[in-house]
C-alpha cells in the first residue's frame, strides 16, 4: 500500500489495481469491464470464459482486507449492452447478495453510455461526473475539475519497465496536474502506455508491489 494526500484526502493506493479513501471507508475501482467477455464471443471473437468471476473474487478478497462501507466504480461498469445477459448477471446479483449492505455508487463512463444502467435491483445508485467529496472530484474521464483535484479512469494507464528488447508494460496509477488516473481493475483489459511530461508521477503494479517509476523528465516547477 502507499498514503498520499490528494486533494486534501488520504489516497491509498492498492497492489489489487484499486484505491480507498480510508478516513470515509470508501474503495475506489476504475474500468471493472463487466461483461466485456461476453461481449467479444457475441461477435464471434474466441476469449477466455471467467472473467466475471475473477473481477468479482478479487473485489471479495478486497472487501475482506479492508474495511469497506462505500465502493465507487469510477466509470464502465459494464462494457455493453451484452453484459446484460443472464449468467453475467446472474453471478453479478449473487456477488450483491453477498454484500447486500454495501452502498454501492456507479459514476457513469462512456461505456456506462453504452451499456445503460445496472438493473435496479442491484441496488447500484448511478450518478453522472463529477461526484464530489470534499476537495476530491471522483470521475471517469481525466479532466481538470477547477478548484478539485481529480481521480478518474478511462484511460488503462501503463507504465513501460525495462530498456530495449526486454521492456515489458504493466498497469500503473498516473499523477499529472490535478488529475489521478487509476489503472483499470477489469481482467480483461489492455494498457494504454503513458507518455510522460515533465512533474508527472507513475506508481506501478507489478508482482503484487507498488513502486515509483523514474520520471527522468525535468520535474514542473
Amino acid at each position: 500500500m502507499l498514503d498520499l494526500t490528494w486533494g486534501g484526502e488520504t489516497l491509498r493506493l492498492l497492489p489489487q489495481k484499486a484505491a480507498l479513501l480510508p478516513d470515509h471507508h470508501m474503495l475506489l475501482i476504475a474500468d471493472a469491464h463487466i461483461g466485456k467477455a461476453v461481449s467479444f464471443r457475441r461477435l464471434g471473437v474466441p476469449v477466455p470464459r471467467g472473467t466475471t468471476t475473477d473481477n468479482l473474487q478479487r473485489l471479495d478478497e478486497l472487501l475482506g482486507l479492508h474495511p469497506v462501507a462505500h465502493v465507487v466504480f469510477l466509470g464502465d461498469l459494464l462494457h455493453s449492452a451484452h453484459a446484460h445477459a443472464a449468467p453475467t448477471l446472474a453471478a453479478f446479483g449473487a456477488w450483491r447478495e453477498r454484500h447486500a449492505r454495501l452502498e454501492i455508487t456507479l459514476v457513469r463512463g462512456n461505456h456506462d453510455d453504452r451499456a445503460g444502467d445496472p438493473p435496479p435491483w442491484l441496488g447500484i445508485r448511478c450518478v453522472d461526473e463529477p461526484l464530489p467529496l470534499g476537495g476530491l472530484a471522483l470521475c471517469h474521464h481525466p479532466q481538470p475539475r477547477p478548484g478539485r483535484q481529480v481521480v478518474a479512469g478511462h484511460l488503462h494507464p501503463g507504465a513501460r519497465l525495462g530498456r530495449g528488447l526486454d521492456r515489458v508494460r504493466v498497469p500503473c496509477f498516473h499523477f499529472r496536474a490535478g488529475v489521478a488516473v487509476m489503472p483499470a481493475f477489469g481482467s480483461f483489459t489492455g494498457l494504454h502506455p503513458v507518455e510522460c511530461q515533465p512533474g508527472d508521477r507513475l506508481v506501478a503494479v507489478a508482482d503484487g508491489q507498488l513502486f515509483d517509476v523514474p520520471n527522468r523528465l525535468v520535474p514542473a516547477r
